[in-house]
């Protein structure tokens, strides 16, 4: 009798998924987490946030009660308890209407009561706001990387850079990282997402444990994907619902839930790169030829952006070793992008286009000029920088010396290692600022440039950061023509800056009456004049605007900056 050939295994359905970059550019904060916000407590908010779902816990989490978890269970101060719920909030509120409209509220509250009664009015989804705390945990610092100073070596590990050389770990960008914590820690994930009944008496798993449909939603904050090499970009949980996918991830049309090892299988087995990451920037993005190369240096500036966009998915911009040199650009390829900005020196960068991102990192005695930013601008291990710009958050580690002239509705971030901060309010305008602040959704008020919070406490006190003297202020001229409407600084400037500026113009208004009224003769005024152009040309040497106006004439034909 001859045997009958077994029916061959359904072939795995083409689906790709990846980790989405958001969630860890954006939504972790570069800080290790609390240690109330490991695991083991993650696991039993899930359990409460459940067991108390008709009181405002779940399947929505609103901030009263968030606050009542954070403060009395978690042992969290008030001020981190907001952060968190805000920055997870404005991290999904990217309508800029809505954004508008909390800013309006939130800038009429005259009182700490009033502003607490318009905040008890915002909630998040529960397990998503689960799994955005249980992100933290990617900086979290291990033991064996606080003995040796840094990870094991390893090809995954590592991020190359646009030299083609392995850079110091930036783990908030480093897609390769967010791929490989997701694998790592999906048990964990899927069990804080399981209902009451699907855990053992330890909160785990088993492997008749159901992921119910509404779990898979939650998990869409971090994975997403595509169909047979699809551009469209799906979030998992249309994806886990495709008809050849069931066999795979052990959907059940009966029980509407899926089996939790198969689901946690196919999950493993589709995920790979992310294609609009940093990797696949660097690796096969478009280079873009906007900075010159400065003769007489072996530095070479290199500047890529994505070459997959699709309307999902925020564009990508990497710009490093900008050398000595003016960069000045207002440009569709940066607008809504994320931008990392890495070791540029001794220049002036002006990217004046709406963005949704920027990082500043190992950048040097620079001045940049940025664009109204919808969600964070992160300054990392810089000396001697200037920043200006209108962001929702600030947030600095590891800086020297630095100075920010911000606009924002949200405290600065003070984290690690930072030394000589200096806070001063936004003292600038080009023609289009107010239109591209309204596309982010940014408003003149609330502005909370001058109220810091210091997130390590430990790595010193409110002596790491001052106030910008008014007697050091002075306002900043963007040199370039634009068509738009904005002729004057946004909001206006504070009573004790504006006195300063006054006070110095009438200075100068003295001055030049007096020059006026002394009776020179013509050879005296000549005589004159020269005396006062040596001692500006004198002062532009010595305080290093010599270079910036130099750096501002256009460049010789063949060799300009490139549009793009």
């Amino acid at each position: 009798m001859e045997a009958v050939a077994a029916a061959p295994a359904p072939a795995p359905a083409p689906v790709r998924l990846w980790v989405k970059t958001e969630p860890f550019l954006v939504g972790a904060l570069p800080v290790p987490p609390p240690a109330r916000l490991g695991p083991h407590y993650l696991r039993k908010m899930a359990a409460y946030t459940r067991a108390r779902a008709t009181e405002g816990c779940f399947p929505r989490l609103s901030w009263p009660r968030w606050r009542h978890i954070a403060c009395g269970k978690l042992q969290l101060g008030r001020d981190l308890a907001w952060l968190y719920f805000e920055l997870f909030h404005s991290l999904l509120r990217r309508d800029p209407s809505r954004r508008l409209q909390w800013a309006e509220a939130e800038a009429a509250c005259a009182s700490a009561d009033e502003l607490e009664r318009e905040r008890s009015k915002l909630s998040v989804d529960t397990l998503q706001f689960l799994l955005f705390l249980y992100v933290q945990q990617m900086n979290k610092v291990s033991l064996r990387t606080s003995l040796i100073g840094e990870e094991w070596p390893s090809p995954r590990t590592r991020s190359p850079s646009l030299t083609g050389k392995s850079t110091s770990k930036n783990k908030n960008w480093n897609d390769q990282d967010h791929h490989t914590f997701v694998q790592s820690h999906l048990s964990d994930m899927l069990e804080l997402l399981l209902e009451p009944e699907q855990l053992t008496a330890s909160s785990h798993s088993t492997r008749s444990s159901l992921v119910s449909y509404e779990a898979i939603c939650a998990l869409s904050f971090l994975i997403e994907g595509t169909v047979n090499k699809s551009r469209t970009v799906h979030p998992l949980h249309e994806l886990a619902l495709w008809q050849p996918c069931h066999g795979q991830n052990g959907y059940s049309k009966v029980s509407k839930a899926f089996s939790f090892p198969k689901l946690e299988s196919w999950l493993w087995s589709c995920l790979t790169t992310n294609p609009f990451g940093m990797t696949a920037c660097l690796k096969s993005g478009k280079k873009l030829a906007w900075a010159q190369q400065v003769e007489g240096t072996t530095r070479r500036a290199k500047i890529a952006c994505n070459t997959c966009v699709v309307p999902e998915v925020f564009p990508m911009v990497i710009m490093s070793q900008v050398y000595k040199q003016t960069l000045a650009k207002s440009s569709d390829t940066l607008v809504g992008a994320h931008i990392r900005i890495h070791r540029c020196n001794e220049s002036f960068i002006y990217l004046l286009s709406p963005l949704r991102s920027v990082t500043i990192e190992k950048c040097r005695n620079s001045t940049f000029v940025l664009g109204p930013v919808q969600a964070s601008v992160h300054v990392h291990s810089c000396d001697n920088i200037k920043v200006i710009v209108v962001c929702h958050r600030l947030c600095l580690s590891s800086t020297a010396g630095c100075t920010f002239y911000i606009l924002t509705p949200t405290q600065p971030l003070i984290l690690s290692g930072n030394q000589a901060v200096s806070f001063a309010p936004f003292h600038t305008h080009y023609p289009m600022l107010e239109d591209h602040m309204a596309q982010v959704g940014l408003a003149t008020l609330p502005n909370y440039w001058d109220r810091p919070m210091l997130v390590c406490k430990e790595s010193g006190d409110t002596s790491v950061f001052c106030l910008l003297p008014p007697s050091d202020f002075y306002t900043f001229v963007i040199p370039f023509e634009m068509e738009g409407d904005t002729t004057e600084t946004p909001g206006g400037l504070p009573h004790a800056y504006q006195k300063a500026l006054s006070q110095r113009e009438q200075k100068v208004q003295i001055w030049q009456k007096t020059v006026k009224e002394a009776g020179l003769t013509k050879d005296q005024r000549k005589q004159f004049q020269m005396l006062v152009e040596n001692k500006f040309y004198e002062w532009l040497v010595q305080t290093g605007n010599r270079q910036q106006l130099d750096s501002l004439v256009p460049p010789a034909v063949g060799s300009k900056q490139a549009a793009g």
